[in-house]
Formats: C-alpha cells, structure tokens, sequence
C-alpha cells in the first residue's frame, strides 16, 4: 500500500513539474508580448498619421520670386503630389535675403507635413555660413531632409573680347600672368556666385577683383558689356549667351560633363578638388514623423523618375537627383560643413 502512495505521489510531483513548466512558458511568452507592445504601438503610432496624410492642403514655400528653374520645379511637384494624393498643393513664393526668409518659414512650421519647402544651397549652406551671427534658423538640425530635387550647374564664362583665353588651362596661364588684373562679376557677396569663383581663385592660386552686383541679370549685363571680365554663371543664365557666341564658356562646376553642353569639360578635371553643386531639395521642418517623410520622399522620388518630368527638368537647364531622406541628410552635413570651412578661409561675409 505504502509502494502504491508512493508511486502514485510521483506522479502526481511529475504532472505538478510539468504543468509549472508549461505554465512558466506561457508566462516568459506573455512577458516577451508584453515587451513589444510599446514598441508595436509606437510602430501603429507611427505609422497612423502617414496613412491618413494628407487629409487636408500642404503649404509649400518656395524661398525665391516666380519664374525660375526652382519655382518650376516645386510647382512641377506640387501639381504631381496634387494629382498622387488628390490634396491642394499650394506654392507659396517667400523670397528675400538670399532665400533665408522663406526657408525661416518651414523651420518654424508645425512639424505635420502640411508645410514643406525647397530648399537650397544658399539657404542651407552658403548663406549661414557668411553671416553666422544673424541667422534665423538652424540650417540642418531645424530641418528634416525630403529629397534632394535636383542641380543647377555654374559655368565659368569669360567676356571674349577682354579675355583672349579659350580654354581652362589658357585661362589659367592668362591669371597667372595678369594677378589681380581681371575682375568678375556676382550677384552679390556671399552669393553662389561670388562663393563659386573664390572656390575656384583658392583652388588655382589666382587672384581677381571682385565685383558684386544686386542680382545676377545687372552681373550679366556687364558682363556682356566688358565692364567684368568673367563671372561663375547659372548654366540656365549664360549658356544662351554663349550658344550666341557673346560669352565664351570655359568650364562647368559640376563634377561630371553635363547634358546641355557635353563638349563642355568640368572644372575639376583642371583644378584638383574644384566642385560646386548648387542643389535644390525638398524639406520639411525639424520633428516631421519620418513615416511622412518618406512617404513625400518616395512619391516626389517616383515623380522624378518619369522620363516627361526629366525632359521638363532639362529644359530649365536642371540635373536630375532625387536622393533618399538619409542620403540628402548627409549631403546637408557635409554641404554646410563645407562652406562654413571655405568662407573662413577666404574671408567672405555676406554685405
């Protein structure tokens, strides 16, 4: 009898052991549940308002006047977001003091989505770094990177009536020969275009007077004039020009050949470590949940790789991009970094 209880608690101590253990299973299984939830709320939570974006109009400010290659690129854009999402897209020229005042705009936006804006090299880079002291926002932590649109190449021009030089390399020889005899023209200091030609006096070792203008259109004037000598021009601004034989185009800032002018060579390829790429890019301010901004990001990325839209692009003189959030991101880094390190170097501040 006594081997019968015995045999029978042992069972019973058995089936107990195995039930804890299932039961303990269950438990470390509902833990682990339990863990993920935040993390699978904050996903859903995420996630939720990208789903229901847009469900009202989104504002874009576009930092420059009507009628240029950026103006026609957001308006481009809005019309095909407008088009994707069946939103108002309202574009909302805010230009002024080198583009900074509209950008000011997105930077203090609510960060929903509803207002977004294109940004650029003078606004995110150039600009903060030739008057630091007086800038109204912070040119990469206040904004969250879209996609970087597209580039609009410089090309280094030269009045061919005052400089016999037709190529680079002769251009070069000429400055060395003549220091700080030729001028050239900008649309201002501080502008891409003042930045652009002391980028390239640095990297050569040469030296010219500067003349600044308000304005690229009175820059070209004079240019076509002879009162300057050369100038580090808009591609979409001087290339007309030198298509008629008024200007003679030496160079394009641009790391690669571009498609309007393939004969054309890059800076680069006679002046070690020269580059320019004066970028356009889409933002939105600093905290947007990053499920919006990709889904901006992927709909303006698809837009951008019709070939209708790189036609478009083309005639407005534009090299097509269309980067990932993190990769514009990156670029605004390293962009801002850049420029701050070349206006300390060569002393340039904004008028």
């Amino acid at each position: 009898m006594n081997g019968v209880i015995a045999i029978n608690s042992l069972i019973e101590f058995k089936e107990t052991k195995m039930v804890f253990h299932k039961d303990k299973r269950f438990v470390l299984r509902l833990a682990l549940a339990c863990a993920l939830l935040p993390a699978f709320g904050g996903a859903q939570a995420q996630s939720a308002p990208a789903a229901a974006y847009p469900s009202k109009p989104i504002k874009f400010i576009v930092p420059v006047p009507a009628g240029g290659a950026a103006d026609a690129m957001a308006r481009m854009i809005a019309t095909h977001l407008q088009t994707a999402w069946g939103q108002a897209v309202v574009v909302d020229n805010k230009p002024g003091a080198g583009s900074s005042v509209g950008m000011a705009v997105v930077a203090k936006a609510a960060p929903d989505g509803y207002t977004i804006g294109m940004g650029n090299v003078a606004a995110n880079a150039i600009n903060p770094a030739v008057r630091p002291e007086a800038f109204p926002y912070d040119p990469v932590k206040d904004f969250a990177a879209v996609t970087m649109v597209g580039i609009t190449p410089l090309i280094l021009v030269v009045n061919p009536q005052k400089v016999p030089a037709r190529t680079l390399p002769e251009f070069l020889a000429y400055l060395k020969a003549h220091p700080g005899q030729l001028s050239y023209g900008s649309s201002g200091a501080g502008s891409a275009l003042h930045v652009g030609m002391e980028l390239f006096l640095q990297k050569t070792g040469t030296s010219m007077v500067h003349v600044g203008y308000k304005g690229s259109a009175p820059m070209l004037t004079d240019l076509l004039g002879g009162q300057v000598d050369a100038a580090m021009d808009a591609a979409a601004t001087s290339w007309p020009q030198v298509q008629s034989g008024k200007l003679r185009a030496l160079g394009v800032s641009t790391a690669q050949r571009v498609f309007f002018a393939p004969e054309l060579p890059p800076i680069a390829e006679s002046v070690k470590g020269f580059e320019m790429n004066p970028w356009h890019g889409v933002m939105a301010p600093a905290g947007t949940p990053p499920a919006i901004v990709d889904k901006l990001a992927a709909e303006i990325q698809a837009f951008l790789r019709l070939p209708d839209t790189e036609a478009k692009l083309r005639e407005r003189g534009v090299v097509r991009v269309g980067s990932s959030p993190a990769e514009f991101a990156k670029s605004l880094r390293d962009e801002a970094a850049f420029y701050k390190k070349l206006a300390a170097d060569a002393g340039i501040k904004a008028e």
